[in-house]
Order: structure tokens, then C-alpha cells, then sequence
């Protein structure tokens, strides 16, 4: 019988998700999304990474290492739990050494020195997940042109490119229409002055 396809080789495990997003796998931790937490995950292991799955859908997936003890962290998975806690992004492991764009990074920097500086990052991360990296990169250099850097301005950059422009106009039935327009006449509300 003739293989229609590559051959998908994996070692499947069962696995509970720790109140700090991780995944115990093999001697090291993975991290997953924030939403997997409290719910049992199953770890497909392949050669060269891990896939991590709960309900069929992808919470988490790396780069398999073969090391002992390592805790590999992706910082997207910890965004929403940023929300509640925005002081992780200054002190929070998976947020040590983060790469961020170049736009994104500026912005950081600038907000680094307000006292709301980590709250407002975290509104700006939070657009990532619903409106993509490339858009508010985008965003975040649009705001760095014009001289700003606060996360207001940038996510009414956003959603400006998200608007679709005006309303479509709704025709009026006949039955509906006036027969007899409205006359402007402000006297009319003079004389209701006098009566009082």
C-alpha cells in the first residue's frame, strides 16, 4: 500500500499544566498558553520539537531540547496574564532578554521611564494577539513618527486601520418618505417665549 503522506512519528504523553503556564516534559519545562492552565494537555515529542495540544488545538510548541532542567519560555503565552499583573514585564522570567521589533522595543524604552509605563505596554502587547505583530509594529512606528509613544494613541492607530469606512447608505422606502418637508422657523419659538 502506497504512502500518500510524511510519516507524522511522535511520542505522545499526558500532561497537567502548572498554574505557571509550564508543562513538565522529558526533564525540562515548556511553557503553553495562558488559557491551558488547570486542564490536562497531551505532549507530542517529535526529534526536533514539541507540540503540545489540549481539546486538539495548539497551546504551546517549541524547539525540543535534551538538556535537564531547562524551563523554555515563549512571552506570548504569559500576554494575558500580563493584564492582572503588569509589573512581570520589568521582572518576570519569561520576559528576561525578550527580542521584541524594533518599533515595539522603542516604545518600551520611552514608556520604561512613566509611572504607568508597564501598563500601558502590557495594552500594547495585548493588540498583538488580536490584531497581529505586523499591524501594530506598524502602529508603534506610525506613533514614534508623529512624536508620541503612548498606548492610546497607538491603539487608535490600530483601530482606524481596522475601520471600514462609512456606514452604508440605507435608501428610504416611499412610505416613508415626507410629503411635506419641514420648514425652519425659528419665530415660531419666539412667540412661545412671549407666552410666558
Amino acid at each position: 500500500m502506497p504512502i500518500s503522506g510524511p510519516f507524522d512519528g511522535f511520542h505522545a504523553v499526558q500532561a497537567s499544566v502548572s498554574k505557571t503556564c509550564l508543562v513538565r516534559f522529558d526533564n525540562n519545562k515548556y511553557s503553553v498558553g495562558s488559557r491551558a492552565v488547570g486542564r490536562p494537555v497531551e505532549i507530542q515529542a517529535y526529534a526536533e520539537r514539541v507540540v503540545i495540544r489540549q481539546d486538539g488545538a495548539i497551546v504551546g510548541e517549541h524547539r525540543r531540547r535534551f538538556g535537564r532542567g531547562e524551563t523554555i519560555y515563549d512571552p506570548w503565552h504569559y500576554v494575558p496574564v500580563l493584564t492582572r499583573k503588569p509589573g512581570a514585564l520589568r521582572n518576570g522570567a519569561p520576559f528576561k532578554d525578550w527580542p521584541l521589533p524594533a518599533g515595539l522595543e522603542r516604545v518600551r524604552r520611552k514608556l520604561k521611564g512613566s509611572d504607568d509605563g508597564d501598563r500601558q505596554m502590557v495594552k500594547v502587547l495585548s493588540a498583538v494577539l488580536s490584531d497581529g505583530l505586523v499591524a501594530v509594529e506598524a502602529a508603534c512606528n506610525e506613533a514614534l513618527a508623529g512624536g508620541v509613544h503612548s498606548a492610546d494613541v497607538i491603539l487608535n492607530i490600530l483601530a482606524r486601520q481596522r475601520d471600514t469606512g462609512p456606514a452604508a447608505t440605507i435608501l428610504t422606502p416611499d412610505a416613508l418618505r415626507l410629503r411635506h418637508a419641514p420648514i425652519a422657523d425659528c419665530a415660531r419659538y419666539d412667540s412661545l417665549r412671549k407666552a410666558s
